[in-house]
């Protein structure tokens, strides 16, 4: 049975400057979106908040969707990645927060620094998450209908 892998990332800009993290994968130095895997019991929306904060010590506000990728890696055809990329604001930064394992900096790099340095890309998906936000595509957080915490509510207003 197929099942992908449902990751959050975050478009973050600026002045013109993206945020992103350097990290270590199989020894090589990769760029990414502050970016992760949804956790059981998570919202959409709250893993994106968590892996923000957590790979750049950033507290992020996701305002829209940008988009939902789907990509498998050439060299793991048998694995597919999901990926719902948000944009919002940052509302705080903590600097003296550790980041997480394999995390070695938060960087800001304009589109052409990101474009100039795509050999160390984690993914294509990198690039479209920029271009699709430089475009202007923005969704409302109200596409994604978390059905877990809906009855969460419901279950607190009945019980």
């Amino acid at each position: 049975m197929w099942k992908p892998n449902a990751t959050v990332a975050a478009v973050i800009e600026r002045d013109g400057r993206f945020l992103l993290v350097e990290e270590r994968i199989l020894g090589q130095r990769k760029l990414n979106q502050p970016a992760g895997h949804v956790e059981q019991g998570e919202s959409i929306v709250a893993a994106a908040v968590r892996e923000t904060l957590e790979e750049t010590a950033h507290h992020f506000v996701p305002e829209a969707l940008v988009g939902v990728y789907q990509w498998s890696p050439p060299e793991r055809p048998e694995l597919t990645y999901l990926r719902f990329a948000f944009t919002g604001r940052l509302t705080g930064h903590e600097p003296a927060r550790a980041l997480d394992d394999g995390i070695e900096a938060a960087v800001w790099l304009s589109r052409d620094e990101i474009v100039a340095r795509a050999d160390e890309h984690r993914s294509p998906l990198i690039l479209a998450c920029i271009d699709d936000y430089l475009a202007g595509r923005r969704y409302p957080l109200g596409l994604l209908r978390d059905f877990d915490r809906i009855e969460d509510e419901l279950a607190g207003e009945t019980a």
